[in-house]
């Protein structure tokens, strides 16, 4: 069974981890994911700035998202699932709650700087691409999409 809670302070280390494990799932070399570290790091700042959920499985934490907001806009800073719980309905379920959230805000629009692995995810949830965004390092370039919640 998965249930989706708040996340808080003292699940910071442990949404840090998933989202290490997850972005090295792809097999992205150590470099990168040295260059990458600060961006994957959920610390209480990021609990603080954005709407911050996890997803639990058979009593672990699974994966998590958080979003930032703009106006009547929000952006995915996040969307993990730990690999171990790849493949079971986690990233769905964290995808369908996040944008039942943002309709209830009234937000229109979800964008995603999607890393290029998970994009089709993203498509067979009904976000389309809209065009690309540059990313590090350099000169790599990761899909934007955006899925309409409130047309």
């Amino acid at each position: 069974m998965i249930t989706i809670e708040g996340a808080a302070a003292r699940d910071v280390a442990e949404l840090t981890r998933i989202a290490h494990a997850a972005k090295r799932h792809w097999g992205y070399p150590d470099e990168w994911m040295r260059l990458w570290a600060a961006a994957l790091t959920v610390t209480e700042a990021t609990l603080a700035e954005d709407l911050v959920y996890l997803a639990r499985c058979d009593g672990q934490t699974a994966g998590f998202y958080a979003m930032s907001f703009e106006d009547d806009d929000a952006e995915l800073e996040h969307m993990w699932v730990a690999p171990a719980f790849m493949g079971r309905g986690i990233g769905r379920a964290l995808f369908e709650h996040a944008t039942a959230k943002l309709w209830a805000r009234g937000c229109r629009l979800l964008r995603i700087a999607s890393d290029p692995g998970a994009e089709g995810f993203y498509l067979s949830m009904g976000a389309r691409r809209v065009g690309e965004v540059v990313s590090t390092p350099s000169p790599r370039i990761l899909p934007l999409l955006e899925y309409v919640v409130l047309p």
